[in-house]
């Protein structure tokens, strides 16, 4: 079975993920894209036809699977119009702006009985897989504290719609998304959520900056991004009841992805030896410390679970609900910092 995809977007999203990972899945063809600038898709894809409204789009009949790839305040209104059309839909992080928007795309992809997934590709990247697998493991024993940052040195505010003062822009829809969804596939959905969000830069005009503290029975979630970060610490420290977990820098696969890199290249996904995560535990009266080698990354794990979801009617990789339960998460941050108080879910 080949699936036909048209991509709604041509910006970084699309160039740097989507576009290369469709294309280097088995089961997937890029056959269409609705962009503003023709001759840059083209240059990347020349057999794919370019059209200007995502109207054209949906009336192309080989179209199955349709990814929106758009500016954040569009998710909601393209995607409605893409399942409504009858075609399986991918929405890239965040879902959409508010929980009751999601809610009613899932209820319509039900009706429609076509599939509905968000793009939260960071389910697959190096150190998350491994903290997961380690806490499987137990080796921390009862986790009393999981803290992640994504600091960055980003001083100068630039002229685009992610730092404008627009509906879903800033770094609590962006990587907040991406931080928001990891803890929740590893703890589920919170008590509480207390905030602190920010613009910190000079002429800023979104939140570039946001602490969040996610409760639950025993243990607190701590979710941290920062944009004037000149030196930064542990991307990841996990402390429990036998010992503590650290680990720094970057997954590799979107810079791979940017030097046009594929899935399958040697090295694809994998750590250097000096970001191995550490590891420091007690053993009856002794103290050990040690790494633990990264496992591999995985971002195209995302688009095979999108073949296998229409061709074999296994479940999404990710599901609708997952993608709600994150902006619930990210409108209690943003209320907690209107009205300066936890909010008790």
């Amino acid at each position: 079975m080949v699936i036909r995809v048209g991509l709604v977007g041509y910006g970084m999203a699309s160039a740097v993920f989507h576009a290369p990972l469709i294309a280097s899945t088995p089961g997937l063809v890029l056959s269409a894209v609705v962009s503003s600038q023709p001759d840059k898709v083209r240059g990347d894809f020349p057999a794919v036809t370019v059209v200007s409204t995502l109207e054209e789009l949906l009336v192309l009949p080989e179209i199955t699977l349709v990814v929106i790839a758009t500016p954040n305040e569009l998710h909601y209104a393209q995607a409605r119009q893409a399942l409504a059309a009858g075609k399986h839909v991918v929405v890239e992080k965040p879902f959409v702006l508010h929980a009751a928007q999601g809610e009613e795309l899932m209820k319509l992809a039900q009706k429609r009985q076509v599939m509905l997934s968000v793009f939260h590709n960071c389910r697959w990247n190096n150190d998350f897989l491994t903290i997961r697998q380690l806490l499987q493991e137990g080796l921390l024993g009862e986790l009393s504290t999981y803290e992640a940052h994504y600091d960055r040195y980003r001083p100068l505010v630039r002229d685009r719609w992610r730092e404008r003062a627009e509906p879903g822009a800033g770094v609590l829809y962006d990587l907040g998304a991406h931080l928001i969804d990891q803890a929740l596939c590893l703890f589920g959905f919170p008590q509480a959520v207390w905030a602190d969000v920010q613009g910190q830069r000079p002429n800023a005009q979104a939140d570039d900056y946001f602490h969040l503290i996610l409760s639950y029975a025993r243990s607190r979630v701590i979710l941290h991004v920062g944009s004037l970060v000149r030196a930064s610490g542990p991307r990841f420290q996990l402390h429990g009841s036998k010992g503590s977990f650290l680990k720094s820098g970057f997954d590799s696969q979107a810079e791979a992805l940017q030097a046009g890199k594929h899935p399958g290249d040697p090295g694809w996904g994998e750590d250097p030896v000096e970001q191995y995560g550490t590891i420091t535990m007690d053993i009856g009266k002794l103290t050990i410390a040690g790494t633990i080698k990264t496992l591999p990354g995985c971002y195209e794990a995302f688009y095979q679970g999108i073949v296998e979801a229409i061709a074999a009617s296994q479940s999404v990789p990710v599901t609708a609900q997952e993608a709600i339960d994150t902006i619930r998460v990210i409108e209690a941050a943003l209320q907690s910092q209107r009205e300066q108080r936890t909010i008790i879910f």
